[in-house]
């Protein structure tokens, strides 16, 4: 009988990807993003709401966990690529990884009775395995993407179904953890969300990650013997990269700074209930889901660089519309026109720096995306800097103060509306230059 390690390394993909592989591969988007989404909205509100951690203890242990997080990204990528197994270079990791992620996901939300010195140490040791785990499993599930996809006709289309499923995954992570929890409260949310995690991953596992049978097994084997300051040099003097990620880190800044700012449009711009702010992340990602397969077919027909210079305008028109509108609805209207930019960002970002590694292999003949995912990770975590920074000097400049609940001076009404509108603007223009900069033009190598 074959065991089910054998059935796992037996399996090579010799051509394009089957509809069902796609989908299931896709699958692996929802938990990723649940669990992404659940844990950066929620995890400070928990610990220092419900179990009385100072905020200061909280946010050094943030920083701490933003910092691992970032550092870990470009180490694991470069680990992986240089990895020779049976099983692949990608599958033992994701497959040793998905078990641990969802129990220290779990955990994160079931602290034990203790002290609040005890509680600070539970939370920097679980979300330590948590981050490790969470940079394991992610970033090689994004290394088999431009593998198992080797056209721009085959990313185009196979990364569809994995980008609606995180347009999902993050809906029911920022607007479905809060109903559970207030039904069955937090360790009752973290088994529930935990139970969905680990089905989805499974299924995504055995039904769609499958690593490629490569015909250049000398040069991939080759790969093994690249120095680690090889990796950095090639990665960073590639002439498509740093226009790249320089583009990506813009973008993902001026989205966090939308998303920052929308609960403090909705409350003292908007002067409506807190609680509507849903509405308006509704309508960007209720737009995004339908734009994505939209997107899809013009960089069929373009080049992954036209189309993501379409889509990035499109954004960065549309943000600007935030100026306007002075009732929810209006606010909201300008959130479909957003979401059909988001749409194409989601779509359209990995398919070009999956280009990016196909030209990489090319010229120095070694496939790293590994390297490649994880540098590019830990730049763009730089976007939640930026959109901190962003938003305490606007804030604090403005004159926002928030022991005056909603008799604010009417000098924050602009300084929001700047925040919403005007500074993703200028991030986006940025961003676009970065990506007219980018000097692959064709769809395809």
């Amino acid at each position: 009988m074959t065991s089910l390690g054998d059935r796992v390394r037996d399996r090579r993909l010799d051509a394009a990807p089957s509809r069902s592989q796609a989908i299931a591969f896709g699958a692996s988007g929802f938990p990723t993003q649940l669990m992404a989404q659940t844990f950066s909205a929620f995890v400070v509100y928990f610990y220092v709401s419900h179990l009385a951690v100072p905020a200061t203890w909280v946010a050094v242990a943030m920083i701490a966990h933003g910092i691992l997080n970032a550092v870990l990204n470009p180490v694991v990528g470069t680990i992986s690529d240089r990895l020779r197994t049976p099983w692949g270079r990608r599958i033992p990791w994701i497959g040793l990884g998905i078990v641990p992620l969802v129990v220290a996901f779990a955990l994160v939300w079931m602290p034990p009775e203790l002290p609040v010195a005890g509680l600070i140490t539970w939370f920097l040791v679980v979300v330590a395995v948590y981050d490790i785990a969470f940079v394991v499993v992610v970033l090689n599930i994004s290394a088999l993407f431009p593998e198992m996809f080797r056209t721009t006709e085959e990313r185009a289309r196979g990364n569809v179904p994995r980008q609606i499923f995180a347009i999902f995954g993050m809906v029911l992570g920022t607007a479905g953890a809060p109903a559970l929890y207030s039904a069955i409260g937090w360790p009752g949310m973290a088994l529930v969300l935990g139970a969905v995690c680990l089905v989805l991953l499974v299924w995504s596992f055995f039904g769609g990650m499958i690593e490629r049978r490569l015909p250049d097994a000398e040069s991939t084997a080759s790969s093994e013997a690249m120095r680690w300051a090889d990796q950095l040099k090639y990665t960073f003097r590639n002439r498509a990269f740093v226009p790249y990620v320089l583009g990506s880190l813009f973008v993902q800044t001026s989205i966090a700074v939308i998303l920052a700012a929308i609960p403090f449009y909705v409350r003292y711009s908007l002067h409506a209930p807190e609680g509507q702010g849903s509405l308006l992340l509704g309508a960007i990602f209720a737009t995004a889901i339908p734009s994505i397969m939209l997107w899809s077919a013009v960089v069929r027909r373009t080049s992954p660089r036209t189309a993501v210079l379409w889509s990035v305008a499109v954004f960065g028109v549309s943000v600007l519309g935030y100026l306007a509108p002075s009732n929810v609805i209006g606010a909201a209207l300008v959130g479909v026109a957003v979401g059909v930019g988001v749409g194409g960002l989601l779509q359209l970002l990995e398919v070009m720096l999956a280009q990016i590694i196909d030209d990489d292999a090319v010229r120095t003949g070694h496939r790293r995306e590994g390297a490649y995912f994880g540098v590019n990770g830990f730049v763009v975590r730089g976007s939640v800097v930026l959109q901190a920074i962003v938003a305490a000097v606007v804030l604090t400049a403005s004159g926002f103060d928030a022991a005056l609940g909603d008799t604010q001076p009417d000098s924050v009404d602009g300084g929001i509306r700047l925040m919403l509108a005007v500074i993703p603007l200028g991030f986006t223009v940025l961003a676009w230059l970065c990506f007219w900069a980018y000097p692959i033009r064709s769809r395809d190598l």
